[in-house]
């Protein structure tokens, strides 16, 4: 039997909440670090904040515990934990005594801001295409806020360099902030499907990535990072050409990859696509008039004429002739879908 409220208890339906704040504080927890110079533990605290904004929301859906407020309070987590705390961890490790250096903190913070507000409007938008959802507008915040600690992870697995200089460390802060408010598409983790006959290297690459993480953690965090921007023009060319192809919107990968084949066959012939309406509209409207010219097997009477004569007085061929028999060439002897000179 089950409850009023639902199959679950309402401790278990408020157990994504819980972890949501789990997020918030531990994204807190990394400026405490930070002021404690342990920046190891920093790195450590975003990680622990994103491994919980990823849990929170498959949860809500498992318990059936989606609400507004638990909505309004990710939004909110996600702020803190990926647009305040990265901000002021890289404020306090290199940016701290340079007059632009709070500049750039505060840029940062602020962009995390409109690019969770605009995730915000963009979920309830149905004018989007169907495959829009596969991809994220701009990088997400959790992604942004571990792709700007690169500096940080070189110089702990590096120690000092020219990756570490404020200058550097300002100027890849404010990339990776205008990656997150601009309009490139970014793929979604979630939307990806792996093909059989893919699992297998995929587990193996897994146990690479984990290999490298626990031998030197510092250097692989900084080499997904660097991977995950080198993908960004693959996925860029990978919504630009679903938009182009409205066919291959409700198809499987694998036969949009057929569709993507016979569309680079197609170019290869020179075939062109079919006509576009305006343009079949206008021949038609040239074909009808004419059929009402000439008439319908292109030399019947019209408008009246006699039998055995054609339109102003021509003959049964098509043909004009005077009182003598004499035949006389026709102003009005034209052929559909040919245009006299």
């Amino acid at each position: 039997m089950t409850r009023p409220d639902g199959p679950y208890a309402a401790g278990v339906r408020l157990l994504p909440n819980a972890v949501t704040v789990l997020a918030l504080c531990a994204g807190l927890s990394a400026v405490q670090f930070a002021l404690a110079g342990r920046f190891e533990l920093c790195i450590a605290a975003v990680g622990a904040a994103a491994l919980c904004d990823a849990l929170d929301g498959g949860l809500a859906r498992l318990l059936d515990a989606s609400s507004r407020i638990g909505a309004e309070l990710d939004s909110l987590a996600d702020l803190v934990s990926f647009g305040v705390s990265p901000a002021l961890v890289l404020y306090i490790w290199a940016l701290q005594g340079n007059r632009f250096g709070w500049v750039v903190a505060l840029v940062f913070a602020v962009c995390m801001a409109l690019r969770l507000a605009r995730f915000n409007t963009l979920i309830d938008d149905v004018d989007q295409p169907p495959f829009a959802k596969r991809f994220f507008v701009g990088v997400p915040a959790p992604a942004a806020a571990l792709t700007a600690g690169v500096p940080l992870y070189l110089w702990l697995h590096f120690g000092p360099g020219w990756w570490s200089s404020q200058i550097t460390v300002a100027l890849w802060a404010l990339l990776v902030a205008g990656l997150m408010v601009s309009r490139l598409p970014t793929l979604s983790l979630k939307s990806v499907r792996v093909q059989p006959r893919l699992i297998a290297p995929l587990l193996v690459l897994v146990g690479v990535v984990a290999a490298i993480l626990l031998t030197a953690p510092f250097l692989g965090m900084a080499l997904i990072a660097a991977g995950y921007v080198a993908l960004a023009p693959v996925t860029f060319l990978r919504y630009r050409w679903l938009s182009k192809h409205p066919e291959a919107w409700g198809v499987p990968p694998r036969e949009r990859r057929a569709v993507a084949r016979a569309a680079r066959s197609a170019r290869r012939l020179g075939l062109r696509p079919p006509l576009r309406r305006r343009v079949a509209g206008r021949a038609s409207g040239v074909m009808r008039a004419a059929v009402r010219r000439l008439g319908p097997d292109g030399g019947s009477p019209q408008n009246g004429a006699p039998n055995g004569t054609g339109p102003n007085g021509t003959g049964p061929n098509g043909t004009g002739s005077r009182p003598g028999g004499q035949p006389v060439p026709s102003a009005n002897r034209r052929r559909p879908g040919l245009r006299r000179r």
